[in-house]
This record gives C-alpha cells, sequence and structure tokens, in this order.
C-alpha cells in the first residue's frame, strides 16, 4: 500500500495549544516578551498587503526545548533534523493517579507496567506523561495551581524515569504541565533539577501537550513541527498524533 492510500485511513489528533496575547507563560517572562501579530505592513501601503510581526519567547504554548536550553553547550535546533519529526508514541497514562494526587511523580514502575501489557518501549520513541492537566488551559491560575499558602503544586517526572526512558534510547518525552518537575520537587530544591537532567542527557522535551486523552497509549505516532530556527534552543512548534482508524 502506498502512503497515498494509507493516509487516508488514520486519525489525526492536534496536541498543540492555540495561543494569543493573552496565552499563560512562565511569570519569569520580561515585559514586552510577548507581542502577536503585530502589523508593520498594511494594505494600504503601496504593496496591497499585510505582513505581521510575531514576538514570542522560544518556551511559549505547546514547545519543544533543546537542550541548549538549561546548558550552554547542549544542542541547538540545528542539531535535529527530519528524523526527529515523526517518531513512535507512547504514552504513559496516569490521569487517574493525578486526579487523586496534584504531585504526582511519573516512576519507573510505570515505565515498567506499561511494558508489561505493551512490550518494550521501542527505541527512538518519544514518551508522553498523560495528566490531563491540558484541560486547565488556558487559565494560568489553573495551571500553576497555588494552594492557600502560595505554593504550587503539578504533576511531573521523576529523575529516575527519565534516566530509565533514556537507558531504553528514547529521544524525548513530553508532559501536559508548564514544566517537567513536579511543582513541589521544584520549590524543595529551587531549581527545575529534572529538566536540567532531561536535557542534559540529551533528550528533547515539549511541554503545554494537549489532548493526550485522545490518543491510544499504544502505537500511534507523534508529529512536531517547529522553525529550521539554526541556534535556536526552544521554539513553539505544532505537533499531533497519528494513529489508525
Amino acid at each position: 500500500m502506498s502512503l497515498w492510500e494509507l493516509h487516508k485511513n488514520v486519525t489525526r489528533v492536534d496536541l498543540t495549544h492555540e495561543i494569543d496575547d493573552n496565552s499563560p507563560y512562565w511569570g519569569g517572562m520580561p515585559e514586552g516578551a510577548i507581542e502577536l501579530n503585530t502589523t508593520i505592513l498594511d494594505f494600504d501601503s503601496p504593496y496591497n498587503l499585510r505582513i505581521q510581526r510575531q514576538t514570542f519567547p522560544g518556551q511559549f504554548g505547546t514547545h519543544i526545548d533543546f537542550p541548549g536550553h538549561f546548558h550552554p553547550d547542549g544542542a541547538l535546533a540545528k542539531d535535529f533534523g527530519i528524523d526527529y519529526a515523526v517518531l513512535p508514541l507512547v504514552i504513559l497514562d496516569k490521569h487517574a493517579e493525578v486526579a487523586k494526587n496534584v504531585d504526582y511523580a511519573v516512576s519507573v514502575a510505570d515505565i515498567e507496567a506499561y511494558e508489561a501489557e505493551y512490550g518494550p518501549i521501542p527505541a527512538g520513541a518519544f514518551v508522553a506523561f498523560r495528566s490531563d492537566w491540558h484541560k486547565r488551559w488556558p487559565d494560568g491560575a489553573a495551571l500553576a495551581n497555588a494552594d492557600e499558602s502560595g505554593a504550587l503544586h503539578s504533576p511531573g517526572w521523576s529523575k529516575e524515569a527519565v534516566s530509565a526512558l533514556h537507558e531504553r534510547g528514547v529521544v524525548g518525552i513530553g508532559h501536559e504541565t508548564l514544566d517537567t518537575d513536579p511543582a513541589v520537587d521544584c520549590a524543595a530544591a529551587g531549581d527545575l533539577a529534572i529538566e536540567r537532567h532531561t536535557l542534559e542527557l540529551g533528550l528533547i522535551q515539549l511541554e503545554l501537550l494537549a489532548n493526550l486523552d485522545q490518543v491510544p497509549v499504544h502505537g500511534a505516532l507523534i508529529s512536531i513541527g517547529w522553525a529550521k530556527i539554526a541556534e535556536a534552543n526552544g521554539l513553539p512548534v505544532r505537533a499531533w498524533a497519528t494513529f489508525e482508524k
């Protein structure tokens, strides 16, 4: 069967949040970091067309982080070609656990439980953590989830789980939250230590994924599109899953 015929018999799910000037983002961004759709040439010009300028940080909306985001000598966008654009997608579905414990961290036991049911996670795969946190978008306060004392609570990965996936040869991880680390771990460490570890291992990661609840946990592909900006250490993406109907 040719790919022309194959593509007619698949389902696609958008894994990307829509963004605008009011979309939530990391609070450490300087003033003026985001200004979308600014008209710099309009229809009343001699050219009779409109050109817009887009101003945003690389880490905005559903986005990809390259190792250089946290490490001065880390790989950048130019180091990741189209072989990273379409990957086997593994989903670790822990949304029920997160509903009971918003500080939940994906563990090695979660990986082993997946493999006991579906077989080994293949080398070259992309592994996403389903928490259903995406349903809080675009409410920045709900994403941050501060308690009465101001402490933040959100799920994330454990360092051991990320290391175990790296040992299996995966090329990237993803999640629906703002950060890789559970918020309580970040507060305790005073650093995004698990994100730092992830990128130090040379993995890519996608943050603020959407709609993982609409994708089978086994057998899908993830497609990731990002602008070919050589020195970028992170960029907004359009990501989607493809699977058989």
